[in-house]
């Protein structure tokens, strides 16, 4: 029996890599036949460098940036030699013939979450009016160095809605009031008193492309601040506020990088607090089909077509598990061809479907703080149960 144990993480419990380890060990134990094919998913968050950095054979390196609040912090960029990109992902990636005139060209993976991410900030420290983007800034500023043809950035796991200035602030772009003081980092509390930008992303900046499967625009009832700063500590009062301020100043980046103002409207500006759109506008960035990339990148195809079982999870696994990312959409790949599913997460609330088996691994009821604490005990004991 050929089974592809796939994984995504259990949000502030377990990483994708430990889920799957743990996976694994209760099915060698229960069924130490089985031959076993580990691949650990990322949304473009948490886990997003270390994991397609080490598929492709890559190098990470660490680098002391910014961190959400200011505070300095150590984060990593993947470098991956371009040839070992499978050529699905590096289709995707577009990179066009910038490659063709560097030796043995590398693309740099960076998730923003290991420098801006909501998990590097105490409950009590999240807010989006004092959260910046700078040391995403930093770690792409790093990874442009001779011999990489282009910049992946991953953009889960955000504590930001800053429009991604703080980055731009770190690539060159400069902020002053109406006296001409300069003001650094630019937060959303700030944003009242910048009255015109200055200066330009450097121009030897590798192409960025983003992986992102977010479709909210920038703003309005489905942008970032409505949607998303809630989660990141924005009080609901604050919503319309943050919004309007936002609005003003993604029209003088646009008015002062020369590029439309519709990409504002555009599907994806409004992911991890509007820092795709930010890049688009001032540094030409490009968003992906942010599972299309990870699924190419680490060969599930193939890996879905040779197995015999397929088995998947998460946190959390619903009616939006479904709709074509992570375990659900490993889920439909596979049970399109025949494979039998089974899906392990800490709640479930999506429907039974032929050929999906679902398991929730925690009892209804229990607190969450109980829940995150006996993941990975609850995970182990429920796989081997089921497989015993």
């Amino acid at each position: 029996m050929r089974v592809l144990v796939a994984f995504d993480k259990f949000k502030d419990s377990l990483t994708s890599p430990a889920a799957c380890a743990l996976a694994a060990d209760a099915l060698r134990a229960a069924r130490p036949d089985w031959q076993l094919d580990l691949c650990p998913l990322t949304d473009g968050g948490e886990g997003f460098c270390d994991i397609l950095t080490r598929a492709a054979g890559g190098t990470v390196e660490k680098f002391s940036v910014a961190g959400p609040r200011g505070d300095p912090i150590d984060a990593e960029v993947g470098f991956v030699a371009l040839e070992k990109i499978p050529p699905g992902a590096r289709a995707l990636l577009a990179i066009g013939n910038r490659d063709s005139k560097i030796k043995n060209p590398t693309v740099a993976v960076i998730e923003m979450a290991c420098a801006s991410g909501l998990a590097l900030l105490a409950p009590d420290q999240r807010n989006p009016w004092h959260a910046s983007t700078l040391g995403t800034g930093e770690l792409l500023r790093a990874a442009a160095r001779p011999g990489v043809a282009a910049i992946l950035l991953g953009i889960g796991g955000s504590a930001t809605n800053d429009l991604g200035l703080g980055a731009l602030a770190a690539l060159g772009l400069e902020f002053y009031s109406t006296h001409g003081e300069k003001i650094f980092p630019p937060v959303p509390a700030s944003w009242p008193d910048i009255s015109r930008f200055g200066g330009r992303v450097a121009g030897d900046l590798p192409p960025i492309r983003i992986a992102c499967d977010v479709t909210n625009p920038l703003l309005g009832p489905r942008g970032a601040a409505a949607i998303y700063g809630p989660q990141k500590g924005l009080a609901a009062g604050d919503v319309t506020k943050l919004d309007h301020s936002a609005a003003r100043l993604a029209l003088m980046l646009c008015h002062h990088c020369g590029t439309p103002d519709l990409l504002i409207d555009l599907p994806g500006a409004g992911a991890a607090g509007g820092l795709g759109f930010g890049l688009m506008a001032a540094a030409r960035a490009q968003l992906l089909p942010g599972f299309d990339l990870v699924s190419a990148w680490l060969d599930l195809a193939p890996k879905i077509s040779v197995a015999d079982l397929v088995i998947t999870g998460e946190g959390r696994f619903d009616e939006s598990s479904l709709t074509g990312k992570g375990p659900g959409a490993i889920a439909a790949q596979a049970i399109a061809l025949g494979k039998r599913v089974h899906v392990f997460a800490g709640a479930v609330r999506a429907p039974a479907r032929d050929g999906l088996t679902l398991h929730a691994i925690t009892a209804e009821g229990t607190p969450l703080t109980e829940a995150l604490r006996a993941a990975e005990q609850n995970l182990s004991s429920h796989i081997a149960a089921t497989f015993r």
